[in-house]
């Protein structure tokens, strides 16, 4: 793309007010926008924006094992796929044979917000990976996919096993790797399959079983 083409996608000279409302719809996108590795598990589906709010969740929740600032890890977390909205996700196959400017798409989508001096640093220091914040950025990133990955085990993938091991080699930090051990240690239905009294299964949500 040349840098006159560049220019015509440029909205900055909208309305502030204008912009924050463009982006709101951009961020919508994230609902519509697969994430594509699935395709190559063979089970299993999810869109950016179902990930990136559990990221962000497991983020914080890292940073306050960790001892590091919650809400800056959490706003890397929340951020770090907007630019998904304009280039589409690229699992790990698209990347040995495509590229995307992850950067100048986030700045395109900032652009007039005012938020380009909050966030864009936000993404630069989740991508050196320097801090704890960001470690714990990119360990939430990855500990989302092993849940979905423990989720597809107990279903019957036998693929998901060799996926989740992949992932927890990515792991940066001591609490990402302890919080991902223990998910792969649990079944994914027991907080919602073991928490109500026995008795609640047998009496079917409160009506006492025939005789």
């Amino acid at each position: 793309m040349t840098t006159d083409d560049h220019a015509t996608v440029d909205m900055s000279d909208r309305e502030r007010a204008t912009r924050l409302a463009d982006l709101v719809f951009e961020a919508g996108m994230l609902r519509k926008t697969p994430r594509t590795g699935y395709q190559f598990l063979g089970t299993g589906s999810e869109n950016v924006a179902e990930h990136s709010f559990r990221t962000a969740m497991i983020g914080f929740m890292l940073a306050g094992q960790a001892g590091a600032d919650p809400y800056r890890t959490m706003a890397m977390c929340l951020f770090h796929d907007l630019h998904e909205a304009r280039t589409g996700d690229f699992n790990y196959v698209n990347k040995l044979y495509n590229t995307c400017d992850s950067r100048r798409a986030l700045a395109d989508a900032l652009a007039g917000t005012g938020l380009t001096a909050t966030v864009m640093p936000l993404h630069d220091e989740l991508e050196a990976a320097q801090t704890l914040e960001a470690q714990l950025a990119q360990d939430a990133d990855q500990i989302d996919l092993i849940a979905n990955l423990k989720e597809e085990l107990d279903l019957g993938n036998r693929y998901a096993a060799a996926w989740i091991e992949a992932a927890m080699a990515r792991l940066r930090t001591d609490a990402g790797r302890a919080l991902a051990r223990t998910l792969a240690e649990t079944d994914h239905a027991e907080w919602w399959f073991n928490g109500p009294d026995r008795q609640w299964w047998n009496r079917k949500n409160g009506h006492a079983p025939k005789d």
